[in-house]
């Protein structure tokens, strides 16, 4: 039973019965019912997407991703090859500095000073303004703050709450922009091409999120449709900075005022080539594996939790309708948590106390920064497409499912003694009364 789950470290205890019936006379070929199982349920893989929660389905999720990716470079998967003469770049946006966390830098091949400031230069509490050192990796001041109280807690987290809005904002920013740069409106530019992405989000050690993405023009059809000889790789990269420069979000206003959020400074655009020795820019295979990489990773990699903070029954307000949560008695928080004894980063800890502290402010409920707090304020997608990338993971999934059925049809009729493949694949499964524990 563990082995047909893949390895799957949590899987779901379904109980119930199932029936294998002819699909031609409706014959009972064979009957099961979990009650029959020593322990009274069979057991089906979570499918969780973290790794940090089940590595064998998270393998499986990344696998997908991979192929979803691809397909939408390489074709295949119901794609055309001709969707690689496409135009299309990978991009890489990332968050505004909310303060100065250790880093390291490298050039040419040589780690450099982390911060190079003046040495006797130092911030309004006293500490120094800078760092001297050069980090290694596995240094764990990595993306720490030099001065906590300098660092700007709140303007970070509600950054994090409007991550997924920016890049929406940034979508249709894109599209405008291509179609100013060749002279027709919106709506016109539609009707000749169409912008084309998929992306994925990453988690920085300072906690703060930045998404890599594939940028790609098609025709108004999508990838099955070449765009306009007008459509070409420098349009695209023209269109991506001036787009970025322009989106702004602005937060609901509370009683730290409100904000207008952008994106960061940096930015990078690499072309994507179908050479893989290729010098200039970033091969097809390395593009999708990098994305399918990072669809599995979550915020653990900022020095946080995998799990939920907030309580079930009351999300974290710590009420239930109009009385006091009978589960969390007011604290909003799991039962026997706390987040001092949290086992996360010192900078991760004030990351979830500003989430948990701007959470409670009734102006700022609509950002659920409570139940996400644990993902440091971001609450959107880790992984998104737009509909005419590629294929989607649901057909990809219903591919190995249908195979996998067929296996085990084709296994019945074989211990029943049947030869005759075309009937066997008329059999259908009854499954009556299944049910999660």
């Amino acid at each position: 039973m563990v082995a047909a789950t893949g390895g799957c470290a949590n899987p779901v205890h379904l109980s119930g019965e199932t029936a294998v019936v002819d699909g031609r006379t409706g014959e009972v070929l064979h009957e099961y019912r979990t009650a029959d199982e020593p322990t009274g349920f069979v057991l089906v893989a979570c499918g969780n997407r973290r790794a940090s929660v089940c590595q064998a389905c998270s393998a499986i999720y990344q696998a997908d991703t991979f192929q979803l990716i691809r397909a939408g470079l390489s074709g295949g998967k119901g794609v055309p090859e001709s969707v690689s003469r496409h135009p299309r770049v990978f991009v890489t946006l990332t968050a505004p500095s909310f303060g100065s966390v250790h880093t390291r830098r490298e050039k040419d091949g040589r780690v450099r000073t982390c911060r190079p400031r003046a040495r006797d230069r130092v911030c309004q509490h006293g500490l120094p303004a800078g760092c001297h050192m050069r980090h290694e990796v596995a240094d764990e001041r990595l993306g720490q703050p030099l001065c906590a109280e300098c660092y700007d807690y709140p303007g970070a987290v509600l950054w994090q709450a409007h991550a997924g809005a920016l890049w929406h904002r940034f979508t249709a920013e894109v599209r405008r922009e291509l179609a100013r740069l060749s002279g027709m409106s919106r709506a016109a530019f539609g009707e000749l091409a169409r912008v084309s992405f998929a992306k994925v989000a990453e988690y920085q050690r300072r906690g703060l999120v930045h998404f890599h993405a594939v940028i790609r023009l098609d025709g108004p059809g999508g990838g099955a449709d070449a765009p306009p000889e007008w459509a070409d790789h420098e349009l695209l990269v023209r269109a991506i900075g001036p787009a970025i420069r322009r989106v702004k979000v602005r937060t609901p206003r509370s009683r730290l005022g409100w904000r207008e959020l952008l994106w960061g400074d940096q930015l990078d655009i690499r072309p994507i080539v179908m050479d893989e020795t290729a010098a200039a820019g970033l091969s097809e295979r390395a593009v999708a594996s990098y994305i399918a990489k990072y669809a599995t990773k979550g915020a653990e990699a900022s020095g946080t939790v995998d799990h939920r903070l907030s309580c079930p029954v009351c999300k974290g307000c710590g009420r239930e309708r109009f009385m006091v949560c009978g589960r969390c008695h007011g604290t909003g928080l799991k039962p026997g948590l706390h987040l001092d004894a949290l086992p996360v980063t010192e900078h991760a800890r004030r990351m979830i106390r500003t989430c948990w502290e701007l959470g409670g402010w009734p102006e700022l409920a609509e950002l659920r920064l409570r139940p996400w707090a644990h993902m440091l304020g971001f609450r959107g997608h880790f992984s998104t497409k737009s509909r005419r990338y590629s294929t989607t993971l649901g057909d990809l999934r219903r591919v190995r499912v249908d195979y996998r059925a067929g296996e085990a049809r084709t296994a019945w009729a074989a211990s029943l003694g049947r030869r005759d493949h075309t009937r066997a694949r008329a059999l259908a499964v009854r499954r009556d009364g299944l049910h999660t524990r």
